[in-house]
């Protein structure tokens, strides 16, 4: 669980923040409104997040390598295919 903290007091207290994150392992969600804003994470959660949100290697190099010659006919700027149908 994240300790949540004002935006206003995460403000005045911002070096006690970054100590809780680094030496007590916390993370911090910084609110304004009671919404949540961002949060303070350690460097090493940070580079957990961001491996886990890359894709692997091996798809983005076969849907590069789909090119335009794929199955799709109408391919347009970005490889999108779009189709047009009528309504009526």
């Amino acid at each position: 669980m994240a300790y949540e903290i004002p935006v206003t007091q995460a403000r005045a207290e911002l070096a006690d923040l970054i100590n809780r994150v680094v030496y007590g392992g916390e993370r911090v969600v910084v609110t304004r409104h009671g919404k949540p804003l961002v949060a303070l994470v350690s460097a090493a959660d940070l580079d957990v997040l961001e491996s886990a949100a890359a894709p692997p290697a091996e798809v983005v190099r076969t849907v590069s390598d789909m090119g335009a010659g794929g199955p799709l006919e109408d391919r347009g700027r970005y490889g999108i295919a779009a189709h047009h149908r009528d309504h009526g």
